[in-house]
């Protein structure tokens, strides 16, 4: 196994997202990489510039980031699907993906999928999110920093410009050469761009303070959060199903969320974020962790919140409704 650290520079459509191609809202451009053992000392580097195919001119936003023109990608590009053969050809046999962040992994693959070449990196793709794990190691969990404030942080040597793939992918390589490896090998994240397609392929996973579970796919939303495995509250200490102390509310569009006690171990709140997959599916990322009295407390408070927010809603519309039937009617109604 090595350690693969990659970064990405993307463009997108120049015109705006009316006309951009759905199916590829951004065009990477360049790859770069670091390959590092499984001591995390350095092997190799990996560069490659992507000749534009969908979109031929540069965003200004992509023109204000990175250090590079269309005159560059034109005349030094190769097409994505060979820039993208050597890149993982160059990875070896049981490459473990390195980022900052969780965004490069899923624009490789959708542009690998766009060119039909997604059997070459099966998911879901175990990985490490080095810009994670530098906020565990360093800050706190919640935490999530630019590349370049951890390397002044680190008093890390700067000998490139940050937004070039392979500077970045150098300083991120550099960072996660201090993250001490228990760190690395208890806090893995997962991609679920290719999400599990049935439920031999859900994902059970036990981390130190939390549990997650991905879900199999699903036609509705309604028919996922109706699921057993989806909607059960299980203690995480002895993953006994437990009493519900806060049913499932809706959070927000995409999370929903319940707090469980059990007799033994305490307030224990599962949160459901439900996501799209790329063919129109639901699918669930379940989380189970522990909690105090007191954000159990804090939980009931925002599920009263949401309970009055959509009650006042529901009679705004009501009322509108009576209002609109006056009117046909050519009946009056007063504001005051």
């Amino acid at each position: 196994m090595n350690y693969i650290v990659f970064d990405l520079e993307w463009n997108q459509c120049p015109t705006g997202k009316p006309d951009e191609n759905e199916k590829l809202p951004f065009e990477i451009i360049e790859i770069g990489a670091v390959k590092l053992n499984e001591q995390k000392q350095y092997l190799d580097a990996f560069r490659a510039l992507v000749k534009p195919k969908i979109y031929r001119r540069l965003h200004f936003q992509t023109q204000k980031v990175i250090g590079l023109t269309m005159e560059d990608l034109n005349r030094n590009g190769i097409p994505f699907e060979q820039a993208a053969e050597k890149f993982l050809d160059w990875c070896g046999e049981e490459p473990r993906f390195c980022t900052w962040g969780t965004l490069d992994l899923m624009e490789l693959q959708r542009n690998l999928a766009f060119y039909g070449m997604i059997d070459r990196l099966k998911g879901p793709i175990f990985y490490e999110d080095v810009q994670k794990l530098f906020a565990i190691c360093y800050e706190t969990r919640r935490n999530r920093r630019a590349l370049s404030y951890a390397v002044e942080y680190l008093h890390l040597p700067e000998d490139g410009a940050f937004h070039f793939a392979k500077e970045d992918a150098a300083y991120t390589a550099r960072v996660l050469q201090t993250i001490p490896d228990d760190i690395i090998r208890e806090n893995y994240s997962i991609d679920c761009w290719q999400n599990p397609k049935s439920r031999e392929e859900e994902i059970h996973i036990h981390y130190a303070t939390y549990d997650k579970y991905i879900s199999r796919e699903f036609d509705t939303k309604e028919e996922l959060m109706a699921d057993p495995d989806v909607s059960s509250v299980r203690c995480f200490v002895c993953h006994r199903n437990v009493r519900r102390v806060i049913r499932w509310f809706a959070d927000s569009g995409k999370n929903h969320l319940a707090v469980g006690c059990c007799p033994q171990h305490g307030f224990v709140k599962c949160k459901v974020r439900v996501k799209e997959s790329s063919d129109g599916h639901f699918y669930a990322v379940k989380t189970t962790k522990m909690i105090s009295e007191e954000d159990m407390e804090k939980i009931r408070g925002k599920q009263i919140f949401h309970r009055i927010r959509r009650q006042r809603k529901a009679a705004e519309r009501e009322a509108s409704a009576y209002r609109l039937s006056l009117s046909e009617r050519g009946g009056f109604c007063s504001e005051s």
